[in-house]
């Protein structure tokens, strides 16, 4: 008889932690805890198509693209491209006050800046791949993080940074129109 009272008094905390979470899973704005309108954020994004180029001994690391995006605190960005042949272009946009507010939100709710930095080092037979660098500063603190793509490292990169350069990638592609 002792077992299903034990049971039931085991369960009510565990159905009240579930009452408390399904809002939280279900909500699809930014969280209201995030939003500071004090908060001053300057993110630039680095991608580098990299091709590993053989001299016989010896190694080459080339880039073929170069894309750097700059998103100031004011919502306005800058897009460079530069090419292997040292073509360059250079756009200038802004992105909508909403959508910067995501971003810094989801910065600061995931714990982004505390992230450490690890090393993720390149397989032996990869030629081709994409190194990204993300800088951020967040109301005066910095933190700078280099990362390979998946297929190019053997280390697994956390879905937070994917997450936070998928959204980053599909502010390049609004700006730059694909």
């Amino acid at each position: 008889m002792a077992k299903p009272i034990i049971f039931v008094i085991m369960a009510i905390p565990a159905i009240l932690a579930f009452l408390i979470m399904i809002p939280i899973l279900t909500e699809t704005g930014i969280p209201s805890s995030a939003i500071n309108p004090n908060d001053i954020i300057h993110i630039e994004y680095t991608k580098h198509d990299l091709r590993v180029v053989s001299f016989g001994v010896t190694e080459k690391t080339a880039a073929k693209t170069t894309e750097i995006l700059t998103i100031k605190n004011d919502g306005t960005t800058q897009y460079n491209k530069i090419t292997e042949d040292g073509g360059q272009s250079q756009t200038m946009s802004s992105i909508s006050g909403e959508k910067l507010r995501k971003l810094t939100a989801l910065i600061k709710e995931t714990g982004f800046m505390s992230i450490p930095k690890e090393s993720f080092p390149i397989q032996d037979n990869v030629a081709d791949y994409t190194k990204s660098t993300i800088k951020i500063t967040l109301n005066g603190n910095q933190a700078q993080i280099f990362w390979l793509e998946q297929d190019a490292t053997n280390k697994l990169i956390p879905p937070i940074i994917t997450m936070i350069e998928s959204e980053l990638d599909e502010i390049i592609n609004q700006i730059t129109g694909f």
